[in-house]
């Protein structure tokens, strides 16, 4: 099982780093067959507005899919205790998930998700230009996206500690986005293909489509 530190604004010394591997290889313990790699960030916010300016955020690698959590605090080594403890719930949680998928015992089925509440109809989709990115992102991530369904998709939303999961779908291979909705509920984003006139295909404008979305 491979652990990676990564600071910004902060100098890992061998203290926090020994500290660092006592929590959080003590919280994924009970999974490390499962888990490939554990990524640690540690990042002081330069704000001194921020009271809890110093944040600790786990990601994991088990078993194909991502597991996440993120806590902070006045002091850093309060918040690597407290995300240990959260990055272990979040693992249980996982694990029970897995097991009741595997068992084929899930207590919804997808369309019971989804119709919680309507999905938004997104009718832009991406160009296929580079993307720029603001100089405000000072952070990029990449991760192996394995084909999965929206029910799959819906069990890695409950345990990433985003309100949003971007997934590659199984069944008709395109990028896809479930979230949580201001509202209750979820929904699922899907790109809307043109048509040969650069159209969108569909009756609804990107406008209607842009006011679904303001009032998901």
């Amino acid at each position: 099982m491979k652990l990676v530190i990564h600071g910004r604004n902060i100098e890992i010394t061998d203290a926090i780093r020994e500290h660092v591997e006592q929590k959080i290889l003590k919280a994924v313990s009970h999974f490390k067959h499962l888990t490939n790699e554990v990524d640690v960030h540690l990042s002081v916010a330069k704000n001194p507005r921020i009271e809890a300016s110093q944040s600790a955020e786990v990601t994991l690698f088990v078993d194909g899919a991502v597991v996440r959590a993120q806590e902070s605090n006045e002091n850093l080594y309060a918040s690597i205790d407290l995300v240990a403890d959260k990055i272990s719930r979040q693992l249980r949680k996982f694990k029970e998930k897995r097991n009741t998928r595997m068992q084929g015992n899930l207590g919804k089925t997808t369309e019971a998700y989804l119709n919680e509440a309507p999905a938004t109809d997104v009718s832009r989709v991406l160009s296929t230009s580079e993307p720029q990115l603001p100089e405000e992102v000072i952070r990029t991530k990449y991760f192996a996206m394995a084909p999965m369904t929206v029910t799959e998709a819906l069990e890695q939303l409950s345990v990433i500690d985003h309100d949003f999961y971007m997934f590659l779908n199984a069944e008709t291979h395109e990028m896809n986005v479930i979230y949580e909705r201001n509202h209750g509920g979820y929904g699922l984003i899907q790109p809307r293909k043109a048509n040969s006139n650069g159209h969108l295909n569909g009756n609804s404008t990107a406008k209607h489509s842009a006011e679904a979305a303001a009032h998901s």
